[in-house]
């Protein structure tokens, strides 16, 4: 997997992939992180994906990272349960 594109963001570390006929977009925010896979022959480049990086996608991003905090909370209070 080839790194194309570190893409700065003040909240989240975004980075951009290429691997096997894929973009692979990658949003990390603490320990969690969110893939996107995107087949090169669907997209004109890199532009058109940062293109695809939107304030609503990243919203959108941020609601799925509380998300997953308060499954990963829940289900580390459940080991302990049996």
């Amino acid at each position: 997997m080839r790194l194309v594109k570190d893409i700065p963001h003040e909240k989240y570390k975004i980075q951009l992939f290429q691997y096997n006929g894929k973009y692979i977009l990658k949003i990390e925010l603490g320990q969690f992180e969110q893939t996107y896979k995107i087949g090169d022959t669907d997209v004109y480049g890199v532009e058109d994906v940062e293109k695809m990086i939107t304030p609503q996608l990243l919203k959108n991003s941020l609601n799925r990272f509380i998300e997953m905090r308060t499954d990963w909370g829940e289900a580390f209070t459940n080991k302990n349960i049996e």
